[in-house]
């Protein structure tokens, strides 16, 4: 399964960070990833937090592509 399928599928339940992409999925470039995603219609939201003088992107998927939601109607 490639990174950005897994990354697709972490934000599906939960906001992901660059640490999250690195530790679980060995991605040391999470916002190439987001952009490869964001190409293929995904919409994504971008959050910069600050946390003990640092700042990091938190990454939220606020719908996915319909050609990836499944055909209408199916169970």
């Amino acid at each position: 399964m490639s990174q950005s399928i897994q990354i697709l599928n972490h934000m599906a339940s939960k906001p992901i960070t660059a640490i999250d992409a690195l530790q679980e999925y060995g991605c040391f470039r999470l916002a190439a990833r987001i952009n490869d995603l964001r190409m293929q219609g995904h919409q994504i939201h971008s959050e910069v937090t600050t946390k003990n003088g640092k700042r990091f992107a938190t990454y939220h998927l606020l719908k996915k592509s319909p050609s990836d939601e499944g055909p209408k109607g199916a169970t």
